[in-house]
């Protein structure tokens, strides 16, 4: 049923599509008879779904499995071959791109640093599209659409900017300049969010039931996992928890008011503490922080401060969500126990009760494109809910 309606024919078909995909997805490689057991479907229909699928490219047979009783099946795959996906980041000192294949594969991965105010942002982000676009098409490869991850709320159509105090973006002109450009679908999201999700699929929130992301950049967001799936909120700004107003009550943050926790805790403000430069990208700014940490104690010193802020926020949010796992990304890894540590401590002596359990501190295992490797899954997402059909064209 849709709603109060009957599905229709042709929506039923793909759907059950996407039912197919979403298990080898997930699942891995199956016969037809098992796909029959995973999905629910009769065989008879999953092979009708196989076929049309492999005549569109997205799965191919396998060998026949050896050892197998009576007439063996044939696994049948996704084929990374043909359909992509593309993640873009435009973030306050970088842009980055992941394509990633129907199978979850990787293919392409690429980070810039960005200079020049908001006119080298544009440019930077729109230069790297037009590479990605022209690299897709000279593989033969077909993006079924793209996801921008950005720094900002993001209104629930996916589309719309609606706060992002520490780039110049408003509205949905960053979607409509992108889709032009690559021609396909664009949805846009906040950065976190996609990182989160990249995290729970492959990296280090992975089998993770409950568990939360914190980004390491200039600002400082949240993603929030639960069962595998975004938690958004009402109006799909759940995250944004840099302006908790838990920092040093003297900071003045991007947004323009004092008191906000990434005004203690981002990048700009690490540095800072420590009197270092900022380099091209956070990871590299934070190794050379680290490489200083090794025989300066004032460093040394002044990271633990900053991990101690660091604990202190992440103590309120785990009073609020109760997450298994809370993984730390961007400028963060490269400084590992420098800051987790005195986190830890942190959060050992806030949290209001021993009958609460600590989350376990992890570092993000995806480095600085995490939120476009996100983005590039999520640019599947219509896809693997059936809205989009890649038999279509067959």
């Amino acid at each position: 049923m849709v709603g109060d309606r009957p599905a229709s024919t042709e929506r039923l078909r793909r759907q059950n599509a996407a039912l197919v995909l979403r298990s080898l997805r997930r699942l891995g490689p199956a016969t037809r008879a098992e796909l029959a057991q995973r999905t629910g479907l009769a065989k008879a229909t999953v092979g009708v779904i196989v076929a049309g699928l492999e005549a569109a490219g997205a799965v191919t047979e396998e060998e026949s499995r050896s050892g197998a009783r009576g007439r063996p099946g044939r696994p049948v795959a996704l084929s990374g071959e043909r359909w992509v996906g593309v993640g873009l980041e435009l973030n306050v000192d970088y842009v980055a791109a992941v394509v990633v294949d129907l199978a979850g594969g990787v293919v392409h991965h690429e980070v810039r640093p960005v200079e020049g105010g908001r006119t080298g942002h544009e440019r930077a982000l729109l230069g790297l599209a037009e590479a990605v676009r022209d690299r897709c098409r000279a593989a033969g490869q077909v993006s079924v659409g793209a996801t921008v991850a950005v720094p900002a709320l993001v209104r629930g159509d996916n589309r719309t900017v609606a706060w992002a105090p520490n780039l110049a973006l408003e509205g949905p002109d960053l979607a409509d300049r992108v889709a032009d450009l690559l021609g396909t679908p664009v949805r846009v999201g906040n950065d976190a969010n996609c990182a989160a999700y990249a995290e729970a699929r492959h990296g280090a929130a992975a089998g993770v039931r409950h568990a939360l992301y914190l980004t390491g950049t200039v600002g400082i967001g949240a993603g929030i996992v639960d069962r595998g799936e975004l938690v958004r909120g009402g109006a799909g700004f759940a995250g944004e928890v840099g302006h908790m107003p838990v920092g040093d009550p003297t900071a003045r943050c991007g947004c323009g008011r004092v008191g906000c926790w990434e005004a203690s805790v981002g990048l700009h403000a690490m540095l800072a503490a420590v009197g270092m430069p900022e380099l091209a990208t956070p990871l590299e700014t934070a190794a050379a922080v680290a490489q200083r940490a090794a025989t300066d104690a004032e460093v040394r010193a002044a990271l633990g401060r900053v991990g101690e802020a660091v604990g202190l926020g992440l103590a309120m949010l785990a009073g609020v969500l109760d997450p298994e796992v809370v993984v730390l990304g961007g400028y963060f890894v490269p400084l590992g126990d420098l800051v987790l540590e005195p986190a830890r401590r942190t959060l050992d002596a806030r949290l209001a009760s021993a009958a609460q359990v600590r989350p376990e501190l992890r570092l993000s295992t995806l480095g600085i494109e995490a939120a476009a490797l996100g983005a590039a899954e999520q640019a599947f997402a219509d896809v693997l809910a059936g809205d989009v059909d890649l038999t279509a064209g067959t």
